[in-house]
């Protein structure tokens, strides 16, 4: 069924920050959500991240035409005293996985093995930091093309990148501080790695709550601060930036869609909010001046389908993040996963909008979820990174045009989740934050912003926007990381 119908009803936008610039303002903004004093250099004026969970980038696209997709992948096994690698044909499988694969830094580490990509067979099935049965063959698969037709549709459509890599080697908790920030250093030589050690992820974390670090050795321990930015040696509530920094400086509208967070029915200090996700992916419960200031209130929007009104009533601010509810996440091991449908329905919402000729939507995974990939990362910083691929889509009325029938484009470029936020930042003539942004090439490479727009075709799902709108609380809480 296609969405078209109802999805012009809606329009969603979802962006990303960054960085950790020492000068950068802080304290509780002031607060002007759809006042615009900065102009875009370019004639997007909305930017939208759409942020899904723990795909590779060989378990989404290892067939697609054209791209760096792969057919087999190296296990490393034992034979005799010691091990060897043994190639093996990824095998087609349902969107819906019913076991979680470890993925962790230790996880990276063992699936990385130095480059030789060979140990993802190894990496144990459950919770990281405390071991399991090892994957096998289980993670060496491509999910049908028919189970993710949305996807493929828009990358036949607009762009697919196929080298986003993760900034760090690691799980959820940390891409979505890079996804805001670009970066987790809390001093000159540590960086936050893999989850804090108790629920909620952020401020809202019980007293007892450390966190993981990773320091400039590649050392790994459960030594770190409380997960709440005015805890973290060096920086401290005043220099812990993100992007939310320099747009408010900037007075450029932001907010961040995200499931709700709340305390009532079950949710308890360091216990799981059975029906909320933000106590799991809500990035700005880290940052103590939002978690604490006004903008927890009119920035950070609960639940994510707030961006549908928002789309509707013509209040979409220029940056946006939006964070999927659990039923659309794409996590494994759920029992129902609407996340093609769920972001089909994001991207028609915005294609048929007014908005459509001034927006570019980003879709990227936040991290690897265990599976194989065969692209070695092309570097590693002694700071958990870079991690393995993601899929990442770009879709926009100014995207360049490929060979495809269709138009699609597949930008072999390496990015990284900072490449999204250095085109935000060079959009708005905001400067740098001074993480990896400085690193990153900027995704405005497949952008010709002299063309003629480009017209929209809606992207066929089987849910539309109406029905996510209309979904249940209960279906909005979140992963297990």
């Amino acid at each position: 069924m296609r969405s078209r119908g109802w999805a012009i009803a809606f329009v969603v936008l979802a962006v990303t920050g960054c960085g950790a610039r020492r000068d950068a303002p802080q304290g509780d903004a002031m607060t002007l959500p759809f006042a615009r004093t900065a102009k875009s250099t370019t004639p997007i004026e909305h930017v939208v991240i759409v942020v899904q969970e723990n795909r590779s980038f060989d378990d989404f696209f290892a067939l697609f035409p054209g791209a760096d997709g792969a057919t087999r992948g190296k296990m490393r096994v034992k034979q005799g005293g010691g091990y060897v690698d043994k190639w093996v044909t990824l095998k087609p499988h349902s969107l819906i996985m019913q076991q979680d694969v470890a993925h962790c830094h230790s996880s990276f580490e063992t699936a990385y093995d130095h480059g030789r990509m060979d140990g993802f067979n190894l990496v144990p099935v459950g919770t990281c930091h405390k071991g399991g049965t090892p994957a096998g063959t289980s993670v060496y698969q491509y999910v049908q093309q028919s189970d993710i037709a949305p996807y493929w549709d828009i990358a036949k459509q607009w762009v697919l990148a196929d080298h986003m890599f993760q900034t760090q080697g690691s799980g959820s908790f940390t891409a979505h501080q890079d996804l805001v920030r670009g970066g987790t250093s809390i001093s000159p030589t540590k960086s936050l790695i893999d989850s804090p050690d108790g629920w909620p992820w952020g401020c809202d974390a019980p007293h007892w709550a450390v966190t993981w670090t990773i320091n400039k050795n590649g050392d790994v321990g459960e030594n770190g601060p409380f997960p709440c930015s005015n805890a973290f040696p060096n920086y401290g509530s005043d220099g812990y930036t993100t992007l939310r920094d320099l747009l408010d400086a900037a007075t450029v509208s932001w907010k961040y869609y995200t499931p709700c967070f709340s305390k009532k029915d079950g949710c308890t200090p360091g216990g799981h909010c059975p029906n909320c996700d933000g106590d799991l992916l809500n990035a700005f419960d880290v940052i103590y001046p939002v978690r604490n200031g006004s903008e927890w209130k009119t920035n950070v929007a609960m639940p994510q389908t707030k961006i549908l009104s928002d789309v509707r009533d013509g209040k979409l601010p220029a940056v946006s993040w939006v964070i999927p509810g659990d039923n659309e996440s794409d996590h494994p091991a759920e029992t129902v996963d609407n996340g093609p449908s769920w972001v089909a329905s994001v991207v028609n919402a915005i294609g048929e909008s007014h908005y459509w000729k001034s927006s570019v939507i980003v879709i990227v995974w936040d991290d690897w979820g265990g599976f194989y990939d065969n692209a070695v990362p092309p570097f590693q910083d002694r700071q958990g990174g870079l991690g393995f691929r993601v899929p990442a889509l770009i879709v926009s009325p100014y995207a360049i045009a490929g060979n495809s029938s269709q138009g699609g484009y597949i930008s072999h470029t390496k990015y990284e989740f900072a490449s999204i936020l250095k085109f935000v930042e060079a959009n708005w003539n905001l400067g740098s934050l001074g993480t990896t942004d400085e690193r990153a090439t900027s995704i405005g490479n497949v952008f010709n912003f002299k063309q003629e727009p480009r017209t929209f075709k809606a992207i066929g799902s089987r849910s539309s926007a109406l029905f996510f709108a209309n979904e249940s609380p209960g279906a909005q809480h979140g992963d297990p990381e």
